[in-house]
């Protein structure tokens, strides 16, 4: 049976190129065995930036520099464990253009492959994705909620999404 992991704060980062965006299959965790972006936990004293760039080198291979980083979106994910304790993880979106290095395969993201902004291989990723992905990959900004049942494999209502222009 799968961990049950309690994350309160991520990053989460998606690698673009002409009109196409690379993910890769989940390994473990939370959305294992689904197609999803790159990026996990904040580390104490770490950046928003420092973590997704960190978590994007562990588990694709490339490196970014910061100012190539744009954030896109802040969503909060609303979790209800199997002993029924909820539990909310806001991840900061981030996508890039601009990389270094070729992205490969790791322990945690398998099969990298790129994906045509509309042919997003919807039902093989977590629920909400198809609702908010699509918005930031045509370039808006976006502030979201989504509220998952056990394992985060079911949406318990839905996803409400706010166009923003900025996040400060």
């Amino acid at each position: 049976m799968p961990i049950e992991k309690t994350l309160l704060e991520a990053t989460l980062v998606f690698l673009v190129r002409a009109g196409r965006v690379l993910l890769a299959r989940k390994t473990r965790h939370i959305g294992e065995g689904r197609w999803n972006g790159y990026g996990g936990g904040i580390e104490e004293g770490e950046s928003l930036e420092q973590c997704a760039i960190r978590e994007c080198q562990q588990e694709s291979g490339v490196e970014i520099d910061p100012a190539d980083l744009k954030k896109v979106a802040e969503v909060t994910f609303h979790n209800i464990k199997t002993d029924g304790k909820k539990f909310s993880c806001l991840v900061h979106v981030f996508i890039t253009e601009c990389w270094t290095g070729e992205p490969k395969e790791s322990e945690e993201m398998a099969t990298p492959t790129w994906f045509p902004f509309d042919l997003l291989p919807t039902q093989e990723m977590m629920p909400a994705d198809s609702v908010w992905m699509p918005l930031i990959l045509s370039g808006k900004k976006i502030i979201g909620e989504a509220y998952y049942g056990p394992f985060q494999k079911t949406l318990l209502k839905p996803v409400v999404i706010t166009e923003v222009s900025s996040f400060d």
